[in-house]
């Protein structure tokens, strides 16, 4: 619910002050019914007219961060049945889309956004965003570090920007790498890992520019706000 001069505000109708006066005037109502200064109001769920005309809301740009778990695809349909990340942000008020993806067998961080041209900006390769993954992996542990950071080139031939790598922790035969990379080729840590003789147990993105993953609960999203949007911008 939000106050009816917000919301005329909103609609670009006037300004807060000029919509004080409307309601003032009584050429405001909701559901019918005069209303005054002070009474509010869904957007969502209320018919607002002024002067007996339905007051219309521009559609509202969604920007979120979604935990993608393991097993589910980034696209938004899958011709093989596969659960999609469409079916986990069912509840968003709109449609979004995925900026950039995550492979299946991979899960974290994934932003999903109404915004094209935000979404543009975000994966274009010159914006070059820092993407962090913490990557349990087994195999060739000794001094993988510096393989990994020396890696310049994929199997294919296609040139990357050496990776940022560090160790976070190893136990059962096991080593949990922070890798960071800048362009994020198809599955590029995971063919890097293979360059370097690991074997990749599980993978998961944590950061993507200055937005961490944080809390957030594997398959649940949350919204950004609008100084984490101006931060990846």
């Amino acid at each position: 619910m939000e106050r009816l001069q917000k919301l005329l505000s909103a609609a670009g109708i006037c300004s807060r002050r000029q919509a004080e006066e409307l309601l003032r005037a009584g050429r405001v109502a909701v559901n019918g019914a005069p209303a005054s200064l002070g009474d509010c109001a869904d957007r969502r769920l209320d018919c607002i007219t002024l002067d007996g005309r339905p007051v219309v809301f521009p559609a509202e740009l969604l920007y979120i961060m979604l935990h993608k778990p393991r097993g589910v695809v980034t696209t938004l349909s899958d011709e093989k049945g596969r659960p999609s990340v469409v079916g986990l942000v069912a509840d968003c008020p709109g449609r979004v889309y995925p900026v950039g993806r995550l492979d299946m067998d991979s899960e974290g961080l994934l932003l999903l956004t109404s915004d094209g041209a935000f979404a543009q900006r975000v994966a274009h390769p010159s914006h070059m965003l820092e993407k962090e993954y913490w990557v349990t992996v087994s195999g060739a542990l000794h001094g993988c570090e510096v393989r990994l950071s020396s890696i310049t080139a994929l199997e294919d031939g296609a040139p990357i920007v050496p990776a940022k790598v560090a160790a976070v922790e190893e136990r059962d035969g096991r080593r949990v790498l922070s890798v960071t990379i800048r362009q994020g080729l198809n599955r590029q840590v995971r063919r890097m890992c293979a360059l370097a003789g690991l074997r990749v147990e599980r993978l998961v993105r944590v950061r993507e520019g200055p937005l961490r993953l944080g809390d957030l609960p594997a398959g649940k999203w949350r919204r950004l706000t609008s100084q984490e949007r101006e931060s990846l911008l």
